[in-house]
Formats: structure tokens, C-alpha cells, sequence
């Protein structure tokens, strides 16, 4: 096992995608020829990521009460692999959260926990909580599946996102009696740098720079995807 891996994918199928539809399905073409429908777990618009006849990776649950038993992993957007799947980033950070293998925070808490209620009132959950007997502040931290790419550049979001809003506001909100922490998950690796996507919704710009004057932290996470695994390459660089 290459321990440089953050995250080892279970043994992944190859093939083609040949139509992404009702937002969930994917029809995707095996080697054998026969075409499957996996879960296509990122239900947004995906612009740049679900180009029809590129290469795909899927797999397979042994689990019998699925509908589908195949879910969409990776696909190959000018030759890097992105990740689609958009229940894995959580997961990911979360292990890397336990095992203190995220450098901008390391030493600043010993206690994780998940899905917390917060805000004023009590409806939302912030994706980690932690906390640490000798830190005065709580850090709450959120994190954003980003795949958009434009000139090398990763941006997110990739459409209007009023939920998205809501996570900024509420992480100012937090200030200055506890840490906000915004991370991006760029889940591919060929962007240096991360803006968000004013051309997809102007307001979540609006809000993100506010955020960012406030005291809000932003982590732009670079990851390697491969068929292999997932590896954690450091910051992208903020261009606001």
C-alpha cells in the first residue's frame, strides 16, 4: 500500500461515459460493451465534468438492497483524473481530520466531531467541530466539493448556491468567539490557484470576500485523484 495515499479507492471498473441525466444517473459503457447506469452522486451542473465519451471510473457495491449498484468515481477532463463522487471529500477530510494529517490545522484541537448543530437557530450543521482543552476558540469548519476548473484556475461554485450563502453568513456569524474555517476540497490537480465563481453567482462572491475581510480562514485544499487513491498536494493559492 503507497502511503503517500490519503484515501485507497476500492477496486475501480473503467469505462465511457455515454449520457448523464435526471441529475443522479449516469449511463457509462463497460470494455465488455455492455452499458451500465451508475449514481452520480454530485447533483449539480458539473460544467466541464461530464463530457459525454470521456473516460470514467465506477464501482460496484456488494451491498443487494442498492437500486443501483454502481456509483460514479472519476472521470478524465484533459488528461486529470477529476473526482466525482461528492460524498468522498467529507469522509476524506474527516480521516484526515483524526489522524491530524491536515498541516493548517495540526496541533489546534484533539477532539473531532461531525454534522453539529449551530447558528442562531440551531438548524444548520457544520461539517467538523473541533475543539481542544487547551484552545480558548472552537474551530468550525465547512467544506466544499470544488471540480470547476477555467484556466487553471478552481472555482467554486458552479452555479447559485443560496445554501452556500447561508454556510458564509453563518461562518461570520461565529466571529470572534470562535475559529470559521471555509475548505475547499479541489478535487482534481491541476489548478495552482482558487477564486470563487462570480460569473455562476455574483452574491456568493460578494459574500466569500466579505467572509475572507472578516477573519473567516480559507483552505483551499489541492488533491491528486487517481484510479489508485486520493493524495493531499497543500494549498492552492487564494486569488480574490
Amino acid at each position: 500500500m503507497d502511503t503517500d495515499f490519503i484515501y485507497i479507492y476500492p477496486p475501480l471498473i473503467p469505462g465511457v461515459l455515454k449520457k448523464r441525466y435526471k441529475r443522479f444517473l449516469a449511463d457509462i459503457e463497460l470494455e465488455s460493451g455492455e452499458v451500465i447506469t451508475a449514481h452520480c452522486a454530485n447533483t449539480g451542473p458539473m460544467i466541464g465534468v461530464c463530457a459525454v465519451d470521456s473516460r470514467v471510473y465506477i464501482s460496484k457495491s456488494d451491498n443487494p438492497k442498492r437500486k443501483l449498484a454502481y456509483s460514479w468515481e472519476l472521470i478524465e477532463v484533459d488528461n486529470t483524473w477529476v473526482g466525482i463522487n461528492t460524498a468522498l471529500p467529507n469522509r476524506v477530510i474527516k480521516q484526515m481530520l483524526e489522524q491530524e494529517k491536515l498541516p493548517p490545522l495540526q496541533g489546534q484541537y484533539n477532539q473531532v466531531r461531525s454534522e453539529v448543530p449551530y447558528g442562531k437557530d440551531k438548524k444548520s450543521r457544520i461539517d467538523f467541530l473541533l475543539t481542544s482543552e487547551s484552545q480558548n476558540k472552537p474551530i468550525y469548519l465547512e467544506v466544499k466539493n470544488t471540480t470547476l476548473a477555467k484556466d487553471k484556475i478552481a472555482l467554486f461554485p458552479d452555479t447559485v448556491t443560496t445554501r452556500g450563502q447561508k454556510h458564509l453568513q453563518e461562518l461570520m456569524d461565529l466571529l470572534p468567539d470562535a475559529e470559521a474555517v471555509m475548505l475547499y476540497f479541489v478535487n482534481r490537480e491541476d489548478c495552482q490557484q482558487f477564486s470563487p465563481g462570480d460569473d455562476y453567482d455574483p452574491q456568493y462572491g460578494k459574500l466569500f470576500r466579505e467572509a475572507v475581510a472578516k477573519g473567516v480562514k480559507i483552505l483551499p485544499c489541492r488533491f491528486e485523484i487517481s484510479p489508485q487513491g486520493i493524495r493531499y498536494l497543500g494549498l492552492a493559492e487564494l486569488v480574490i
